[in-house]
Parts: structure tokens; sequence; C-alpha cells
């Protein structure tokens, strides 16, 4: 395993920084920060740029299948541009804007508008800094995080969005199943990363990674990883809609990386099974790995975890982070100083 640089450093170390958010997380009053938005008659709708709009996609589907409540994301652009559209109405919705640094413009902007329209809203935050000084309501994680990219704060914040919607609907075993997750993963590292770091020695020319459900926010993040760390093209699909075009792409140049859960494993094991077929690499990340699943993937990591499938949502995008660095690393690139990047987006 080789963890040079400080965007791998991060990667690796996100076991430990997840634990000492959870210890965080223990001591916060979620009924005292979400007060009166709780209810079911609230409207979630969450908010970011980038990494964090994936991020909101991935906490609105974990706050749906947790509280069973429908929740929305959007891009923070999306308010800016089109509020109309964005939120047709304002009764009763409680916007979460997500934001590792605190200052990206567009978030702030957004915080703004919502501010003028008299609507309060939560701040999702690692840095803090003017997002948090926005409003009464504030989730600031213990992440200190140097990378350009975002690796652990990504992970850290989907962790705390889990764990909120987790105590809002009274999912004790969900949580208790939150606090398996950083030795889960600690052990997944040692066994995998150094077979990670050989598979990114391959040459590859376009990447698909593909989900379904609340998988598919985390296949959208692993291919931006991909594409920042390792100035490669990545793309995302939902797994089945692979079938209807896009793999007219597939050749011997292409990788295919599966982000496989267990309710859906046997319909997308022959997704990824038939893009081998046609000439393409493979990598499945799985629960748990059947004969059908190894035979179609040239690369496999089998988290072989009891833990609920949405807790291991953020076990899944530890491996296209990890590919995005070592695919980066074998290109001559530096993942620590991606081209055309900077930590914080402003304007």
């Amino acid at each position: 395993m080789s963890a040079n640089g400080k965007t791998l450093q991060e990667i690796y170390r996100q076991p430990a920084v997840w634990a000492e958010c959870l210890r965080m997380l223990r001591t916060l009053d979620i009924g005292a920060l979400v007060k009166d938005r709780g209810h079911p008659g609230s409207e979630w709708v969450f908010f970011g740029c980038g990494t964090s709009y994936y991020l909101a996609q991935a906490a609105a589907a974990s706050f749906t299948l947790l509280t069973g409540r429908l929740a929305r994301a959007l891009p923070a652009s999306e308010l800016l541009l089109y509020p109309e559209l964005s939120l047709p109405s304002t009764k009763g919705v409680f916007p979460v804007l997500i934001s590792r640094s605190g200052y990206t413009s567009e978030i702030l902007a957004a915080a703004e508008v919502l501010t003028q329209k008299g609507i309060e809203f939560l701040a999702l935050t690692c840095d803090g800094n003017e997002l948090a000084a926005s409003t009464g309501r504030v989730l600031q994680l213990p992440v200190k995080e140097e990378s350009t990219v975002m690796t652990g704060s990504f992970t850290s914040m989907l962790l705390a969005m889990q764990y909120m919607a987790a105590k809002i609907a009274g999912k004790d075993n969900f949580l208790a199943a939150l606090d398996e997750l950083p030795a889960t993963v600690e052990k997944l590292l040692a066994k995998y990363g150094s077979r990670v770091e050989a598979f990114a020695k391959r040459p590859f020319a376009d990447v698909a990674v593909l989900g379904q459900g609340a998988l598919y926010a985390i296949a959208s993040e692993v291919a931006l990883k991909v594409m920042e760390s390792s100035s490669s093209y990545a793309q995302f699909f939902h797994t089945l809609e692979f079938r209807h075009g896009p793999k007219s792409i597939i050749d011997d140049r292409a990788l295919v990386i599966g982000l496989i859960a267990d309710e859906s494993a046997v319909q997308e094991t022959k997704v990824i099974a038939e893009m081998k077929e046609l000439g393409a690499s493979t990598i499945a990340v799985v629960n748990r790995a059947t004969a059908e699943t190894r035979a179609a993937a040239d690369l496999v990591v089998e988290l072989d975890s009891p833990l609920p499938s949405l807790a291991l949502s953020i076990a899944y995008v530890v491996w296209g982070q990890l590919l995005g660095s070592y695919v980066g690393l074998a290109k001559g690139l530096n993942p620590d100083e991606p081209l055309n990047l900077t930590r914080v987006v402003t304007f």
C-alpha cells in the first residue's frame, strides 16, 4: 500500500475521521438543531456545488429512505438562476446548504437568497467561515482537510446527514450500524488498497461508473474523483440505463466500475458481465460477491459486511477516491495539485 501525498493520506485516514465525527454527533442536540423542521410537514431540500452537490443527492436519498419522507437535491446554481423552479413553494421548505469551506460563492449567494425570502436553513460545513455565520442552524464537523479534492469531508458530511436522519426517524439500529463503519472500512483499506493501486496502472481511455438507488449519487462522486485526480474523462449512469445507448463507447480501452448493492446485485452484475464481454476492463464494488460477480469483474472489492446497505454507501466511495489518485500517479500527475482546480470555487 502506497499513501504518499496528502490526498492519499487523507483518503486512508477517513475511518479515524469518521470515528471523531461520530463522537461529536453523539453530543449534538439534533432536536434543537432542526427545531420545528423535523416533522413530516417539512420538505428538506439539499443544496451543494460539485462534490457537495453529489453529497446533497446522497443525503436526500438517505433522508428519504430513513424517514420515509421525500427529499430533494439541487445544485446551488439552480436556486440562483431558476428560483421559481427550485422552490415553487416556500411553505414548509427546509433547505440544507452544504460546503466544505463555508465560502463557496454559489452557496453563499444561495444563503443570501434564502435569507431575503425569510427561509431558515441548516448549514453543513467543515471549515465554517461565512456560511456558518449566515444562519443560526449550523452543523460544523471536526474535519480538517488540506487536499484540493474532497475526500474525508464528503464521507463525513454524508455520515452526519445519515446520523441526523436516523435520529429524526428513531432508527437506533441504524445509528449502531454507523458506529461499526470506521472499523469495517479500516480493515478493507488494508486488504484492498494495494490491489486498487496495482489495477490503476492499466491504461484507460474512457471510464463509466454505474450505480442504482442510493448508490447513483455515489457513482456520480466516484466519476468526479477519477476526473479530478487523474484528468481522465469519466461518466456516471444508472446501471441498467447504460445498456440503452451509452454502452456504444465500450471497447478494450474502457473501464466500467459497478457499485452494486445487495438488493439489485443479480441485475446489475449482468450489466458488468456484458461490458466485460464487449472488451472493457471491469471493477465491481459489492457487499457480497457471488461466482457471477467474480466472473464479471477484473477486480472485486468485497465489503462483506452485515451492515445495512444504506450505511455502507459511504464505504463504496472510498475505492473511487483511491482509484482516481492512483491513476493520476500512474499518468505522472500529482493528485494533490489537480489541473485547473482550486480548493474553493469563488467568483
